[in-house]
């Protein structure tokens, strides 16, 4: 039997991971991509975030991350690193928590990810419930619609909602009803990073309608 598969959506707060702490001190936002575990408990990070001095020397004087990479382009930076910490979502992971996305912002963590069947989804609701500070935002079926949008298009879950956001807001109208601030807020993400997302985005729309490749 199939099982369904549910878009899950948490909200940390009081967590004093070093990402969480570094956009508190630095009122950052910071996107991240899925860390990954390794077998020594360490873990590894690839993240983003507005190009920010200020930023980039909380997380240098931060001693629980190691080997502190940090790469400039287009007004953003892309940092990997090795942490030390280990994360709330790798708990959620362990009972089958498949995380897509995780941003950070003044401190609070917003984590989105799917999980296949209900038997599971009670099983990353338990973890939840047990780890301080998660609460279940949001949880909807990865529908047919969704399903398509993310093979058809070339971009990514965040990119796809950049999009979405856009249009429904009227930021694509003639004149425009909602500004690239107002979109961004909606989304919770900083003006630069909805600006990347929808550049990225639209990039992949049109390189498949046009046929590149």
């Amino acid at each position: 039997m199939r099982e369904e598969c549910l878009v899950v959506e948490f909200r940390v707060t009081g967590d004093d991971c070093p990402l969480a702490a570094a956009s508190r001190a630095t009122n950052a936002t910071i996107e991240c991509e899925p860390p990954q575990l390794r077998g020594d408990g360490n873990v590894l990070l690839r993240f983003g975030a507005p190009t920010s001095g200020e930023l980039a020397a909380a997380l240098d004087d931060d001693e629980r991350l190691r080997y502190l990479h940090r790469a400039t382009a287009e007004g953003r930076d892309t940092y990997r690193c090795l942490s030390k910490h280990p994360c709330i979502v790798h708990e959620l992971t362990d009972v089958g928590f498949v995380a897509e996305t995780l941003s950070y912002r003044d401190g609070e963590e917003r984590f989105t990810g799917a999980v296949v069947g209900y038997d599971v989804l009670q099983g990353v609701l338990a973890a939840a419930g047990e780890a301080v500070g998660v609460t279940l935002e949001r949880v909807y079926p990865l529908g047919p619609q969704a399903e398509s949008a993310a093979a058809r298009w070339d971009v990514t879950p965040a990119q796809e909602a950049a999009l979405r956001a856009a249009l429904e807001m009227g930021y694509f109208s003639v004149p425009k009803a909602a500004t690239a601030s107002e979109v961004a807020e909606e989304l919770e993400i900083s003006k630069s990073a909805f600006l990347e997302r929808l550049r990225r985005g639209q990039s992949g729309v049109l390189g498949q309608i046009l046929g590149r490749g």
